[in-house]
């Protein structure tokens, strides 16, 4: 029995060596997490681990601390593009294929130039899901594992050695991996644009209690050369039907402003000083920061 054991602690060794060349270390204002190589001179990292702004470090394998810069970041997917001045780190080979529930899965982290490695079972693993802000996620996968802070970033990867995603933190500290599927798609796109295009309203809102009961979305400001100014919205109107349908809560109206949305014609139906009208509102693209 013990020498099964030593070879399976062998072989989970080595699957964190032979990954620790691509995964570093991110340092920004207090805060510290993982990332890993995914191209040449490029690393991913996760958003939610990065600080909104000032510098980034980056501790490369082995302890070396170089300065990194932000190319792109997108929060809806937790995905965010640095760069760095090497070209001398080893990516790493990222594999499409999810693991089922109940397969064993190595959360690889780094932590000041060395690697840190979690054991996890997969827990959930099925579809296509939306973030709370409204990122198109390939996969809904979880793993159950107690997974060090700083780790957040790194490699979710099975037990042929193959990293099939990156781990980030959900509600609750739940560890979420976000599929390699994911990160390929927005990564090219950060890489090529700096950001992932968002729908947009022009329009500060509030969910609200309207009169007589139910519910809507109070317009709190209208921005004057928006899309909601554009369509005849009024600062006080209370939305009400959005592209035919009640609405009534705030998130999956936000939620439904991913990049195909943009361009897309809606039918409103709003209430003004007691009256119900009904209006057409083009969505734009929300201009970059």
């Amino acid at each position: 029995m013990s020498t099964e054991l030593e070879k399976s602690s062998m072989a989970l060794q080595g699957i964190v060596a032979d990954l620790a060349p691509s995964v570093v270390s991110i340092h920004s204002h207090r805060m510290q997490a993982s990332g890993f190589v995914w191209r040449p001179q490029l690393i991913v990292t996760s958003d939610e681990g990065l600080a909104e702004e000032g510098e980034v470090h980056v501790t490369l394998p082995g302890g070396e601390r170089v300065a990194g810069q932000v190319v792109g970041r997108d929060p809806s997917t937790a995905i965010a593009l640095l760069k760095v001045a090497r070209s001398d780190l080893r990516p790493v080979g990222l594999a499409a294929a999810i693991p089922s529930p109940g397969g064993l899965a190595l959360a690889i982290g780094a932590e000041e130039g060395g690697p840190t490695a979690a054991f996890s079972v997969v827990s959930v693993s099925r579809g296509p899901w939306q973030s709370l802000r409204g990122g198109e996620i390939d996969a809904r996968v979880e793993l159950d594992a107690g997974l060090r802070r700083t780790a957040e970033g790194g490699l979710a990867v099975n037990p042929s050695g193959q990293a099939f995603g990156m781990t980030v933190f959900g509600p609750r500290r739940r560890v979420l991996v976000i599929p390699s599927v994911t990160i390929g798609r927005v990564a090219a796109k950060l890489e090529t644009h700096g950001r992932i295009p968002r729908g947009y309203l022009g329009l500060g809102l509030q969910p609200v209690t309207v009169e007589g009961g139910g519910s809507g979305i109070m317009v709190m400001s209208v921005e004057p050369k928006g899309p909601g100014a554009a369509a005849n919205i009024h600062q006080g109107d209370v939305l009400v039907t959005w592209d035919g349908k009640p609405v009534s809560k705030l998130s999956p109206l936000l939620r439904s402003l991913g990049p195909d949305s943009i361009g897309k014609m809606l039918t409103i139906e709003l209430r003004r000083g007691g009256h119900l009208e009904q209006t057409k509102l083009q969505i734009g693209e929300r201009p970059g920061t």
